[in-house]
C-alpha cells in the first residue's frame, strides 16, 4: 500500500461516508440534509492528497459551488494536516492559509483538527508550535467535532473529554461537539436542545456556541426552527450570537455569504450578517497576547459582551 493510500486508510475507513449517519443517535434526516456539505469536504480531502500543490489544488477548490467551498478548505486542511504529521519538517497548512487560502482560515483549521483527531494526534502540540497563535485554536473545535460525531458513545453518551486537553482546549474542544450536535442530529431544534441539555450545566454555553456557528454556517434549519431554538437557548443566547457572528465573518471575508447565514444572524444577532461579522473584526482589534489566558477566549468574551449589551440597551453602537 502506498503512503497516500496509508492516509486514506487512516483518516476515513468506514465503508463509505453515508454509513456514519446511519449509526445509532443520528437522525434519519441527516444525511440527506447535509450530504452535500460532507461531499465537499471529502472533495477537497481527495484532491489535496491526488496533489497537495496550491497551484492545481485551489482551482480544485475553487472549483466546488461558492456556498459550499469553506467545506472543501476543510477537507484540504485535513489532508494537508495529514501529510504535515507525516512529514513534519514541512508546514504545508500555515503555508495554505498564509496564501491562497487566507480567506478560508478558519475551516481549513478546523481541518486541521479532524486529521489530527483522525490520527490520534494531541492536537495542542502540533498547534502551538504551527499555527496562528490566535486562530490555532480552531483546530481545537475541529477536533471536538471529530470525536462527537465518529466517538459518539465515549462523547455524547459517556460524556467524556480527553484527558490530554488543557482546561482551556476543553472548551473549543466541546464548541466542536456542539457543532457535531447539530449535525447529527439533522438541525431539529427539539433533538438539538434534548442532547444539550444531557450534559453538565458547565458545558453547555460552548455547545450552543457550537451550535450557533453551525447552524449559521451549514444551514440545514427554516426561520421557524431557528426562532424556536433562541428561545430554547435561554440563557446561553448570547453564545449562539456569537457562534452565528463568527459564521457570518468567515463567510463574508471568503465571499461565500448564504441565505441561511444572514437569516440566522438576523434571529439570533437581531442583526445583518455584515454587522454581526462587523462585531467579530472589531473585537479582535488590539488584543493582548502573552497573558495567562489565550488571546482566542478575550476575542470570545469581547464578542460576546458586545451582544449582551445589545440586548440590554436595544441598540448597538462600535
Amino acid at each position: 500500500m502506498t503512503v497516500l493510500g496509508k492516509i486514506r486508510r487512516s483518516l476515513f475507513s468506514a465503508s463509505s461516508s453515508q454509513a456514519v449517519f446511519e449509526q445509532p443517535g443520528f437522525a434519519p434526516e441527516a444525511w440527506p440534509r447535509f450530504h452535500s456539505v460532507v461531499e465537499s469536504l471529502l472533495e477537497g480531502y481527495h484532491a489535496t492528497l491526488e496533489d497537495s500543490r496550491f497551484e492545481v489544488l485551489v482551482p480544485r477548490l475553487d472549483a466546488i459551488e461558492p456556498e459550499l467551498q469553506g467545506f472543501a478548505y476543510e477537507g484540504a486542511g485535513m489532508g494537508l494536516a495529514a501529510l504535515d504529521c507525516l512529514a513534519p519538517w514541512k508546514n504545508r497548512v500555515q503555508a495554505f492559509v498564509e496564501g491562497p487560502a487566507a480567506p478560508h482560515i478558519y475551516p481549513t483549521y478546523v481541518g486541521v483538527g479532524l486529521a489530527l483527531a483522525r490520527l490520534r494526534r494531541k492536537p495542542e502540540p502540533f498547534f502551538l508550535k504551527r499555527l496562528d497563535p490566535v486562530l490555532g485554536w480552531v483546530a481545537i473545535d475541529g477536533y471536538g467535532f471529530h470525536e462527537g460525531f465518529f466517538a459518539r458513545r465515549r462523547t455524547m453518551e459517556q460524556k467524556i473529554v480527553p484527558s490530554h486537553l488543557s482546561s482551556y482546549a476543553r472548551r473549543l474542544f466541546d464548541q466542536g461537539v456542539g457543532r457535531a450536535i447539530w449535525f447529527s442530529n439533522a438541525a431539529i431544534a427539539g433533538r438539538v436542545v434534548t442532547v444539550i441539555n444531557s450534559f453538565p450545566q458547565g458545558r453547555q454555553s460552548d455547545l450552543w456556541s457550537g451550535v450557533g456557528l453551525a447552524c449559521a454556517y451549514a444551514g440545514g434549519a427554516d426561520a421557524v426552527t431557528l426562532e424556536e431554538l433562541c428561545d430554547l437557548a435561554k440563557p446561553y443566547r448570547f453564545q449562539l450570537a456569537r457562534g452565528a457572528a463568527v459564521a457570518a465573518q468567515g463567510r463574508l471575508q471568503a465571499n461565500n455569504l448564504a441565505p441561511h447565514t444572514e437569516l440566522a444572524c438576523q434571529i439570533f444577532c437581531s442583526l445583518s450578517s455584515a454587522e454581526a461579522a462587523r462585531i467579530i473584526n472589531v473585537t479582535r482589534e488590539d488584543l493582548p497576547t502573552g497573558g495567562s489566558e489565550p488571546a482566542y477566549e478575550i476575542w470570545r468574551q469581547r464578542a460576546q459582551a458586545r451582544f449582551s449589551a445589545q440586548q440590554e440597551e436595544g441598540t448597538y453602537t462600535l
